[in-house]
């Protein structure tokens, strides 16, 4: 992808991702890399922050032997989400008719 993502599209990005299933780290960071290209250095920070903001929730289950932690959505994560869902079609409508003459 050329265009920047910032971090305001990384949150909505990961809460979209979380939302689907909740996950554990490694599978969130491989959705949100399918969209945009981000590092794991860069993505467990954001996946704490939005945790210590109230959006995701953790929980430990072991997998083969070891701890995975997995995230899931909370409440407010979802009123947050939907906030960013509604600020995105709004956002890429006002460009849309800007970049394609619509």
């Amino acid at each position: 992808m050329v265009f920047t993502a910032g971090s305001v599209l990384l949150d909505a990005v990961v809460l979209s991702v979380v939302s689907r299933e909740g996950s554990y780290g490694y599978k969130i960071t491989q959705d949100v890399r399918a969209v945009m290209d981000v590092s794991e250095s860069t993505l467990y920070p954001v996946l704490r922050r939005l945790q210590k903001d109230g959006c995701l929730e953790t929980y430990d289950m072991e997998f083969q032997g070891r701890n995975r932690r997995y995230y899931k959505i909370t409440s407010n994560g979802m009123i947050v989400l939907d906030k960013y869902r509604a600020e995105w079609l709004s956002f890429t409508d006002s460009v849309n008719k800007i970049m394609m003459g619509a």
